[in-house]
């Protein structure tokens, strides 16, 4: 028996009582567990990772499969403190569910639980992801080997609800969809002094000052305009008191860029801009780059083309869309196998990642419909 609409808010709204950060999203694990034990169990088969232990794989056995379709929903919440006023409001303190995962797995269910009572032509694997907002969960099951053997899957999709969007569009684009990123940690190791003998010092302050300025010339002098990279520094630590002079600073950014190519040349830039400074000032610039599994987003071609085709002209309610700045790690596994991310739009009052984020429930449904009618078609299509 399939759900309703009204079995498939609650289930929602079960997930945004109970928000977890990442790889601790032990009580999201056990509801998920609790929530598939009801469907039909006849062509479905489920498995744990022993070393992360808070995903879980769920594949569905094809009548005559062809392919094996992966379909991923991400798990964890958001250290934001919700100010929705919501009779199931998070439970957990300063933790919720800002960028709607909770709705990212109540799809995923609603195509899981339809496709427990209509065994699909082609396998099917559902990957519920830990860890997205934080440390890498992708690249982790990836790197573990996951998607091997029985789980090896040969084409993998993935929505993000759009708070911008109205409730129930499905949103897409060829090419990337979302950026890629890298966190960089600068640190500048100077020498400390008394702020009157300068000459005897060399001041991390200044150091630091000139690094940023010579940097943010990477994107307005070194990239074509039509291109697109960011580079934002958000915090800068240095000194203790006004008349000593700072012997380090330490400052931490972003890189993001819509191709791995254009993060790699910033990236590149970066330590050639910190070499240059290191001679002019005689000092030592440390740098420290991590992009751990947030690869940009860069739906494949093919694959995309006729997910674009078949909504287009299905009953979804369908939009191109430009490339976003966000950033999501299920660009690393779109990296390693083919595949597309779509959005879903949630008509939100407040923005993703915010305290009043609070989407249209009503998307769920139209959501699930859009993609498994796309699922059929994938899979009864006479293309390979």
């Amino acid at each position: 028996m399939t759900l309703s609409e009204d079995e498939l808010i609650q289930i929602r709204r079960n997930f945004h009582q109970i928000p977890e950060l990442a790889l601790h999203e032990t009580e999201t694990h056990k509801y998920l567990l609790e929530v598939i034990k009801t469907f039909k169990q006849d062509y479905l088969k489920l498995k744990k990772i022993s070393e992360l232990p808070t995903a879980l794989l769920v594949k569905v056995t094809g009548s005559d499969p062809q392919r094996t379709i992966g379909y991923r929903a991400d798990m964890d919440a958001l250290p934001v403190t919700e100010n929705n006023g919501l009779a199931y409001a998070s439970k957990h303190q300063g933790i919720m569910h800002a960028c709607g995962h909770d709705l990212h797995m109540t799809v995923a269910l609603g195509i899981l639980n339809y496709y427990s009572e209509n065994q699909p032509k082609d396998n099917l694997v559902f990957f519920f992801q830990p860890a997205e907002e934080s440390e890498s969960g992708g690249r982790q099951a990836y790197d573990l080997g996951v998607f091997s053997g029985e789980y090896q899957v040969d084409e993998f999709y993935g929505l993000h609800d759009n708070a911008d969007l109205p409730s129930g569009v499905i949103g897409c684009r060829n090419g990337t969809l979302f950026a890629g990123t890298t966190e960089v940690n600068v640190t500048v190791h100077g020498t400390s002094g008394h702020a009157a003998y300068p000459h005897e010092a060399n001041d991390a302050v200044v150091i630091a000052a000139n690094f940023i300025t010579q940097v943010q010339t990477i994107i307005s002098r070194n990239i074509d305009p039509t291109k697109c990279g960011v580079i934002t520094f958000g915090k800068l630590e240095a000194g203790t008191i006004r008349n000593v002079i700072a012997g380090t600073a330490r400052i931490e950014g972003t890189i993001r860029g819509l191709t791995q190519d254009m993060i790699e040349f910033i990236r590149q830039r970066i330590v050639e801009v910190a070499k240059g400074l290191e001679l002019s000032f005689n000092d030592k610039i440390d740098l420290e780059f991590n992009q751990g599994g947030y690869y940009p987003v860069e739906n494949n071609p093919e694959l995309t083309t006729r997910f674009i085709n078949y909504m287009k002209q299905s009953d979804a309610k369908y939009q191109d869309m430009a490339p976003a700045m966000t950033g999501e790690d299920f660009g690393y596994l779109l990296n390693k196998i083919p595949g597309t991310m779509f959005w879903l739009g949630v008509d939100s009052p407040g923005s993703l990642h915010s305290a009043d984020f609070l989407p249209n429930e009503k998307a769920i449904e139209d959501g699930i419909a859009a993609f498994t009618g796309f699922l059929n078609y994938r899979m009864n299509s006479e293309e390979n």
